[in-house]
């Protein structure tokens, strides 16, 4: 039974996901990207493949450490994917992005797909039927609006996220909380409107660290899967190794 270890290295979170062929197993957060912690896991769970998606400047020697215990893959523009790239260019397509894509691609191959990431920012991408991903478009995600607002204001405070709050929001925080979620609710409803109008029929696909402050206020059906990078990870050192 072949294991692999998928390595998301974002902005926010290091985070590993183990996969025993193509069953996800378990998700891991990482302490901090040393070798040491890199070199524990591996010991511990002995993978045959590995793959990393990097969208920060990580330790290089990592890199040689994954090639020298397992079959690795750094994804890239140079990756072979399941999908084209017909965009300006293609080099500059962020390894998450590119993940979230070949992910869609492997899971609703017939459609034409809109995959829609709650992270460090809110990324919107568009594969067609052809398994074309032509583009699509970037926003400041929800933790990035409240720290925004605290940092370039005297008086509002830094607040943590919840679900906890009214339409009309009764005291600062709710205000914020309203402003930002309902907000973003908004702002994601219109978008797929924008896309519906130009291209009729497609799946809206939502992942991303807060897809669970947003799922209850998206009208349209979606389908919401936290770990879709990791299953476009898998799908991609498949098809590297």
């Amino acid at each position: 039974m072949s294991v692999t270890i998928c390595f998301d290295f974002g902005n926010t979170r290091l985070k590993a996901a183990i996969f025993k062929n193509k069953a996800l197993l378990e998700m891991r957060v990482l302490e901090n990207d040393h070798l040491e912690t890199m070199q524990a896991l591996l010991h511990e769970i002995k993978p045959d493949k590995t793959i990393l998606s990097s969208v920060i400047h990580h330790d290089k020697a990592i890199e040689t450490l994954l090639a020298a215990h397992s079959k690795f893959h750094l994804l890239g523009p140079a990756s072979f994917i399941n999908f084209t790239t017909p965009v300006g260019k293609p080099e500059t397509i962020g390894a998450d992005r590119l993940a979230l894509v070949a992910a869609a691609v492997d899971l609703y191959p017939n459609q034409h797909n809109l995959i829609i990431s709650l992270g460090t920012c809110i990324t919107y991408n568009f594969v067609n039927i052809a398994h074309e991903f032509l583009g699509g478009s970037i926003s400041p995600g929800m933790q990035m609006r409240f720290r925004a607002m605290h940092e370039q204001t005297a008086l509002l405070p830094l607040i943590e996220a919840s679900n906890e709050f009214p339409l009309v929001g009764y005291d600062t925080k709710t205000n914020l909380l309203s402003g930002v979620i309902l907000g973003m609710a908004a702002e994601i409803d219109g978008i797929i409107a924008a896309y519906a109008d130009k291209y009729g029929n497609f799946n809206v696909l939502l992942t991303g660290g807060d897809i669970s402050y947003f799922v209850p206020h998206i009208k349209k059906r979606i389908f919401a899967d936290q770990n879709l990078i990791y299953k476009g990870l898998y799908a991609i050192c498949e098809k590297n190794n």
